[in-house]
């Protein structure tokens, strides 16, 4: 009788409320969507592929439709054991939530789609954002629509867009509206994330080591948030950016500590920015030898492997 009476005031609730998760290969924009879509810089974004880690929550709220959207890691299998994490974090993502929304680049074959349908075991219904629609000519995300049709019957819709012109927000935010259960705000409707400061702060550092570091520095490097000082002036923030060997420290502190000098102020400009108050940053490096395969360093970190 619980569980009818649960269900009769869940049809009689007159607000939406549930989960999207966004997935797709490395590097497809789900983190820009996503800023895009609620308007504010909540997300991690980089350009290098790999750069989302773990699973977060960002919120919208599209008239009474409350979306929680869970941005995830690529799509992809690799060896170490750090990847292993984020590919469980993208499964577990899609396993869990009432919609997907599925980034496809225009230019990417239809194998990576093929993949996600294999790796989707539950069959979570799913929309297809074409992406990056603005980077070719129309003729070709014609000709790649046309792909997708021939699996047309595993997909809600189709939507091609470009976060610089074409579909807006609100379109996209209508469609997906459109799968979400009814159910109360699961959320404070003011809200926009779930995360906590530390992990944002750690979040804006790791951006930060991506936009100021060579290609391979990024993928050996990770943060950790030692302490945090509050006060209604200033925010003092303590982190250690932990790499695997002496070369890459070397490299993240730079020549008279020059690259450590513009990673700590880019990072401290953005959390300036959120915070909206003086912040003081001290970064320290430590070398942690194999810390990426190591299952009880990454443990601590707060990458936890089943």
């Amino acid at each position: 009788m619980k569980n009818e009476k649960k269900k009769s005031n869940q049809e009689n609730c007159d607000t939406k409320s549930g989960f999207v998760a966004v997935v797709g290969r490395p590097n497809a924009g789900k983190s820009s969507l996503l800023n895009w879509l609620v308007g504010e810089k909540i997300a991690m974004v980089s350009h290098k592929a790999n750069a989302t880690r773990r699973r977060s929550k960002i919120i919208a709220l599209h008239k009474k439709t409350q979306i929680i959207f869970i941005d995830t890691p690529g799509i992809h299998e690799q060896e170490r054991l750090l990847n292993q994490f984020m590919l469980e974090e993208a499964l577990k993502a899609m396993g869990d939530c009432d919609l997907i929304l599925f980034l496809s680049p225009v230019t990417d074959k239809i194998d990576y789609y093929l993949d996600f349908l294999e790796k989707n075991s539950k069959k979570t219904p799913h929309i297809i954002l074409l992406t990056k629609t603005d980077q070719v000519k129309n003729e070709k995300v014609l000709k790649k629509i046309m792909e997708f049709s021939k699996y047309q019957d595993n997909f809600l819709s189709l939507i091609p867009i470009s976060i610089k012109k074409g579909v807006t927000q609100g379109y996209i935010l209508e469609e997906v509206s459109k799968y979400i259960p009814k159910h109360p705000y699961l959320y404070d409707p003011e809200i926009l994330t779930t995360e906590n400061m530390r992990d944002i702060y750690k979040e804006y550092i790791r951006e930060s080591i991506f936009e100021n570091t060579s290609e391979e520095i990024p993928y050996f490097a990770d943060v950790v948030i030692d302490s945090v000082e509050e006060s209604e002036e200033i925010e003092r923030i303590f982190a250690n950016i932990i790499v695997e060997k002496k070369s890459q420290k070397g490299i993240i502190i730079g020549r008279d500590g020059q690259t450590l000098k513009r990673i700590g102020k880019r990072a401290r400009q953005k959390i300036e920015k959120i915070i909206d108050k003086q912040a003081f940053l001290k970064i320290f490096v430590t070398i942690k030898p194999g810390w990426s395969q190591n299952r009880e360093l990454l443990k601590k970190m707060g990458y936890n492997l089943d």
